[in-house]
């Protein structure tokens, strides 16, 4: 397996139209068109070509939550069935599992009503509203900070 400096730097001249900045953080910034990346973690290669696969399936804003779970899929998909042979760089399915199992929690946790603990529906950007007792509620952002719920009810 080759180190995570020299598949950064193959991956900066193979792909020139998207900066490679190293991080405390895997992430994809399409207004910067930058990847960034954690070269000490666990599994980085694995992150960098998921990342990767973000910028060259051009993801960008999501407007359901659920989308973002499709984005992630698709990331993870493009990222070991074309990126990984490629680079050489095998991607475990457990680790990919347990990296969508994060935002499938995520998705949970917004969508469980605050005042009955039901699920709930998204109805538009950071907004839900309860299947069972109708309750409505906003949520934070949530991806790097602790999730928030807004009651959006009259009391």
């Amino acid at each position: 397996m080759q180190s995570m400096r020299s598949l950064a730097k193959r991956l900066q001249k193979d792909f020139p139209d998207f900066r490679f900045v190293t991080s405390t953080e895997f992430w994809w910034s399409a207004r910067e068109q930058t990847i960034h990346y954690d070269s000490s973690a666990s599994h980085a290669n694995t992150f960098l070509l998921h990342e990767l696969s973000h910028a060259i399936l051009g993801h960008r804003a999501y407007l359901y939550d659920i989308d973002l779970i499709k984005l992630e899929r698709d990331a993870w998909e493009y990222a070991k069935t074309k990126l990984g042979d490629s680079y050489k760089v095998v991607i475990d399915d457990s680790v990919i599992q347990d990296n969508l199992d994060t935002y499938r929690e995520w998705l949970h946790a917004r969508s469980t009503c605050p005042e009955c603990e039901a699920t709930g529906l998204q109805t538009k950007q950071q907004h839900y509203r309860c299947l069972d007792c109708g309750h409505m509620w906003r949520v934070n952002e949530a991806r790097l900070c602790s999730l928030r719920r807004y009651s959006l009810d009259a009391k």
